[in-house]
């Protein structure tokens, strides 16, 4: 599994805890690194890159180096006017991943590869999946139907198998993962993580508020619905919050704009895997009862694979707790 072959004995489970505008900050961070998860945050979402220094030295400071790594995540669309100078803090941070976002990672895949850095890059087709790896790309993320904020539109079976069958190198799957089941059948498919985000909003340690939280929990994936809104590209986003901030500009796809998303930062995104987010929990919680229903799931594929009946409520778990 690439997942251990690159940082082997820090994972507990194949995942990064996805890079989410105003919801990802240091605590969500810290306390999925410490629990085995990779803890991605946009950069955009400190307020300015000396906010951004101060983060980082709070999590190399509180980490250690048996923990999952912190893996920014940088938006290189040229509207970006902070991507270079944040570029530069996380280059003297010497961060070990950093994941890319809106546009080629072509920019910033020298420099970081300079001080030893992995660069992932978010994909939403083959073609853009190509382009990336030709630019030097360590890894893909791969934006499927169903993923919450900036998500594709490609079917994940369909996306995982196609890049698959053209690059060997390592594959996070975005979209519709919310559970242990669901991770492993990711790794069948061909994927070497997860991007788990819509359950981690729902989390005492991220950073949207009770507001949003309650929502999440209301939700199912009926209520989450595409619009260019937020950051003028598609966008899943709660059917709620934009029935109170519909814009006038939202029936046209009118190219991704940075400061569009900032000034949209408040804006209640979810994925199809709200369905499963059924109270509000600490990340410690979280990861660990995934990491229940994952291992159950490995156990029961192998009796499947062997020909033997699986125990009949061995994917059935749950993380029934009550809000908080």
């Amino acid at each position: 599994m690439l997942s251990v072959e690159l940082w082997p004995q820090r994972l507990r489970l194949p995942a990064i805890a996805a890079p989410m505008t105003s919801v990802s900050g240091p605590d969500l961070v810290i306390e999925a690194c410490r629990h085995g998860v990779i803890g991605a945050f946009p950069t955009h979402n400190a307020a300015t890159v000396d906010e951004l220094d101060h983060w980082l030295h709070r999590m190399s400071d509180e980490l250690t180096p048996a923990c999952a790594p912190v893996a920014p995540n940088l938006v290189v669309h040229r509207s970006n006017r902070r991507r270079d100078v944040d570029l530069q803090c996380l280059i003297g941070h010497r961060v070990e991943l950093v994941i890319t976002s809106v546009g080629s990672p072509e920019p910033v895949i020298d420099p970081l590869h300079e001080v030893g850095c992995r660069v992932f890059a978010d994909v939403s087709s083959l073609a853009h999946a190509m382009r990336a790896l030709d630019a030097g790309a360590d890894g893909l993320v791969l934006l499927t139907a169903g993923a919450g904020g900036q998500t594709g539109w490609a079917n994940p079976f369909a996306f995982v198998r196609a890049v698959r069958a053209r690059y060997d190198g390592p594959i996070v799957l975005a979209g519709g993962v919310g559970d242990g089941q669901s991770m492993l059948a990711a790794q069948v498919l061909g994927a070497d993580f997860a991007y788990l985000g819509t359950r981690f909003i729902a989390t005492h340690e991220s950073m949207a508020g009770d507001d949003y939280r309650s929502a999440l929990v209301a939700a199912t994936l009926d209520d989450v619905q595409l619009s260019t809104q937020v950051g003028g590209i598609p966008a899943s986003l709660l059917s709620s919050w934009l029935a109170s901030n519909r814009g006038s500009d939202d029936s046209a796809w009118s190219g991704f704009e940075q400061d569009r998303l900032i000034r949209n930062r408040t804006a209640w995104s979810a994925g199809h895997s709200v369905s499963g987010v059924h109270g509000i929990t600490s990340v410690a919680e979280l990861v660990g009862a995934i990491g229940e229903q994952y291992d159950a799931a490995r156990k029961n594929l192998q009796s499947l694979l062997a020909g033997t009946p699986a125990p009949s409520d061995g994917l059935t778990g749950e993380l029934g707790l009550a809000n908080g």
